[in-house]
Order: C-alpha cells, then structure tokens, then sequence
C-alpha cells in the first residue's frame, strides 16, 4: 500500500475513534505509528483534534509524544504545549535532544519560555539554555552539544571501548578527536578505526584537515558546506577552537527548507510567520505594509502613464495593449529574480562572477524580447489592423524585458552589497522598473510615431 494511502487510512481512523470515544483503540493505533507519521497526521487534523490527540498520547505515551513534537516542527509544538504547565514542558522536552528543545522553547510565549528554561536541567554537556544563548539562525543555536569525542591519547581498541560503552550519543558519524583542553585536533572515521591494529594511537590515523564551523556561523554557510563537502555531519568549535557541537545531515534538510520557504516567502513580500492557520489579524498585520509600498511604487507607474494622455486618447488600441509590455517584463524579472536571489543564497553568484551572470541574463531577456515581441506585434497587427502598432508593442516589449533581465540580476546584488537581504526588497524595485520601464517604452515609442498611428 502507498504510503500516503496508509496515512489517510491512519488519519481517518483517528478521527473515527475519536468521535467514538474509543480512547483505548485510539491509543494503540497511534503507538503502532513512527513518530515522523504521526506528525504528518497532526498536521491533518483541525485544532480541537490535534490537541485532545496529542493530549491522549502524552498522557499514555509520553515518550511518543516527545518524539512526535520532534518531527512536528517547532512552531506546531510549541502550539500543542503553549497551554500547558511550565513543569510538565520541562519534563517533557529533557527527553529531546538539546538542538530540538531549544527550537521549541525559542517559540513558546515568553513568559513560559522563560520558565521552561528555569526549570530544565542542564545536560552533561550543554544543554537547552545554552543553546538559546546563541543568536537565533547561527549554527551553536541548531547544534547538538551532546557531541561524542575521543582524546589524542587514545588508542584504536581504547576508542572502540569508549564507543561500545557510550549511552549519550544517538549518532556517531564521524569521531572527533580533541586534546586535553578540548581543542578539536582531527576526526576518524568508522571504517578507518576498525581496520587498524587496536594499539594504534588515535594521532596516527586521525585527519587533520577537516572541515569545522565556528558557533556564530549563520545556519545558511553550514548547511551550503555540507552540501559542498558531501558531509554527514560537521563539528563546530568556538572562538579558541574547542569542539562545542555538532550538525547533523538530519539538521541542514531542516536548515535547507527553512531557509528555501523563507525566500520564496519574502520574494513576494510576505513574512516567514504567516501560515495558513495565522489569525487574519495577523496576516493582515504583516502582509499590509508591503503592500502599502507596492501601492506607492504603483503610482511611479501611473505619473508615466499620465504624462502620455494626450497620445492615449488620439490611439485607444494603446490602453488596450499596454498592460502587455508591463505584464510580460515583470514575468521576465520574476524569472530573473528567482534566478539570481538562487544563486546568491547557494554561493554560486558573487560580485567576481557577477559580470558573466549578468551578460548571460542580459542576452537570455534580449532573446525571450525578439521572439515574443515578434509574437506579440503579429497578433498586435492582425488583432488592430495597424502594422506600426505591431512595431512598436514588439520594440517595447525586446527593451522592456532587456531592461527587466539586467535589473533582475544588479538589483539583488546591489541590495546585498548595501547588506539587505535580496529576497525581501528585490520585488518592490523590479515591479516598479518593469511597470515605469514598459509604459515609458511603448507609449514613448507611440508619441514617437504617433502620425503613423493615426
């Protein structure tokens, strides 16, 4: 059976039970699930369900219930447990790992927060309210601190016993080796320790150069070296190089989709809280004011428009055909925009390659502009009967989405220089110079040859 078919059986079954009252039934169908579906069915379900499910679980099943939240996601789990008492959160969470936990609490209502983090014992280690010391998207904040590591002065067989009688660590990857004052000073690998003699020292077959990030590296460069270097996980040290933590393959997916969402979500102005489920208080609060600016910016548009009234009015066919030029070139800077906002967050564009990309997006915008300006000025005269019309659509169309392919690469890398993220503030400015740029282009280019229009 299909996955997804299984979990519409579980969820339907859920909601059954449910209603039925059959809170036995209910609880062994839900312990008979991997945590990663149950979050998947949580998501299912409407709020009064999701919260007297959850609370039946963590009532018979609390550790199910813990490892559920860890799949759920920070939001939706601090959702479930914002109504509930700081001491029972606590105990909860200690069944974590510290990187989940500190995730949910950085999400809880302050003032619980700040209790749950009162109350939490520190674990050997670090532990959650050591994680929540680091700023928020840096790689100590989504670390784990519970981090196997080995010292120089041990041999291979000596390893492997401290490994065999470990009963912290969840995953062992890589084996990180550190000095007396736990300066990190090589890694081994599985496979290399068992193959070599047991009285081997560990300095003899450790490697040296690795790659490590330092605690206040922003989360986005920890998971582009993952993904460069093809790790399963990355150590990271502190100022003085003392290992402090590890990332996990595990934790960079969570990083990639976070990040990717929060870039498709401010490419079009909106903010990384707003969700389906968001009061409409809330969207209203956060979506208005950009808005607002497009509102603005809009009427940058609209003064270009006026100054060519006289011409408007003398040729209809024009207002007919001009939202064409804008529309198009905008859907070009779209393209470019995606594009490049990419390339600038994968670390593939920088300012050294940036005249290539620009060349490149200036000849792709040139071409798209011949071929459907060609198009467009064909049906253009067939559609109004003037082939100069069909000209002067076709010529406004090749420069405005010339104009929109140039813009849609300078303006995000402008806007990263001046040290403003991309994503947030490059639609405003491409919407506006498409707009202005079309109108101006072909009305412009009317007034022109405005006599052989007439």
């Amino acid at each position: 059976m299909p996955p997804t078919r299984r979990l519409d059986i579980v969820l339907d079954s859920v909601r059954r039970l449910q209603r039925m009252g059959a809170t036995g039934n209910l609880v062994n169908l839900l312990q008979k699930q991997y945590p990663a579906d149950l979050a998947q069915v949580f998501n299912e379900l409407q709020d009064r369900e999701r919260h007297a499910t959850f609370a039946l679980l963590l009532e018979r099943n609390s550790r199910l219930a813990a490892e559920t939240l860890a799949e759920l996601g920070p939001e939706v789990s601090a959702e479930l447990l914002a109504d509930r008492p700081a001491e029972e959160i606590a105990r909860l969470l200690q069944e974590l790992p510290s990187d989940d936990a500190a995730a949910i609490i950085d999400n809880l209502p302050e003032e619980l927060s700040r209790a749950v983090i009162e109350l939490i014992k520190p674990k050997p280690g670090g532990g959650v309210g050591e994680l929540l010391e680091y700023p928020e998207q840096t790689a100590g904040r989504i670390m784990n601190p519970n981090v196997f590591a080995l010292s120089e002065d041990l041999t291979a067989g000596e390893a492997i016993t401290t490994l065999q009688q470990s009963r912290e660590v969840e995953m062992v990857f890589y084996l990180y080796v550190v000095d007396a004052r736990r300066h990190l000073v090589g890694v081994v690998s599985l496979r290399r320790l068992l193959l070599v003699a047991p009285v081997t020292p560990l300095k003899r077959i450790m490697t040296t150069d690795m790659i490590a990030v330092r605690d206040d590296v922003d989360q986005e460069e920890v998971a582009r070296q993952v993904a460069s270097y093809n790790l399963l996980a990355v150590p990271v040290v502190d100022a003085e190089n003392k290992l402090v933590g590890v990332i996990t393959v595990d934790d960079v997916i969570d990083v990639i989709k976070d990040e990717a969402t929060e870039d498709v979500f401010r490419l079009a102005g909106v903010s990384i809280e707003d969700g389906v489920l968001t009061p409409p208080g809330e969207s209203l609060k956060r979506r208005l004011p950009w808005l607002g600016v497009n509102l603005f910016t809009a009427f940058a548009a609209a003064v270009v428009v006026s100054k060519f009234q006289g011409t408007i009015e003398q040729v209809t066919a024009l207002a007919i055909l001009m939202p064409i030029v804008a529309g198009m070139g905008g859907n070009a800077a779209t393209q470019t925009l995606t594009v490049t906002v990419r390339g600038i967050s994968l670390g593939e564009l920088s300012f050294t390659n940036a005249r290539k990309t620009l060349l490149k997006e200036g000849l792709v915008g040139l071409g798209n502009g011949i071929a459907l300006g060609l198009v467009a000025g064909l049906v253009a005269w067939l559609w109004q009967g003037s082939w100069m019309l069909g000209v002067i659509l076709g010529l406004a169309m090749i420069i405005n989405m010339f104009v929109a392919a140039i813009a849609g690469t300078l303006i995000p890398l402008g806007l990263r220089a001046l040290k403003v993220d991309p994503a947030l503030a490059s639609s405003v400015f491409i919407t506006t110079l498409t707009d202005v740029f079309g109108f101006l282009a072909f009305l412009g280019l009317a007034t022109v040859f405005l006599g052989r229009l007439i």
